[in-house]
């Protein structure tokens, strides 16, 4: 990923999935109070690469995916699928059952 990740991104995401602080955080594996002082720091970057990677799970738990700069506009974030789309992903990862890869032959 191109786009610098910074706190104004994550709340842009947790505001389009209607995702509270706390979801959020559990799903990056880090407390909420750390996401809160990423959100709090607005344009400035994260440095950490092991933040970025925590926030890029998150993301991608919530079906988010970041649009990087270009043509002139800014960086941003949009829905990956529709809400119903992602609900049933999670119900359906929940459910249990055998653990195999994704990928299909």
């Amino acid at each position: 990923m191109n786009t610098k990740m910074t706190g104004r991104l994550i709340a842009a995401a947790r505001a389009l999935t209607g995702v509270d602080r706390e979801n959020f955080a559990q799903a990056a594996g880090m407390p909420a109070e750390t996401l809160a002082l990423m959100e709090a720091n607005g344009s400035a970057r994260l440095d950490s690469a092991a933040e970025v990677d925590a926030i890029i799970r998150a993301f991608d738990s919530f079906g988010v995916a970041v649009i990087d700069e270009q043509d002139g506009m800014g960086a941003g974030v949009r829905l990956k699928f529709t809400r119903q789309d992602v609900r049933q992903i999670q119900r359906l990862e929940g459910e249990g059952g055998i653990v195999r890869s994704d990928d299909a032959p």
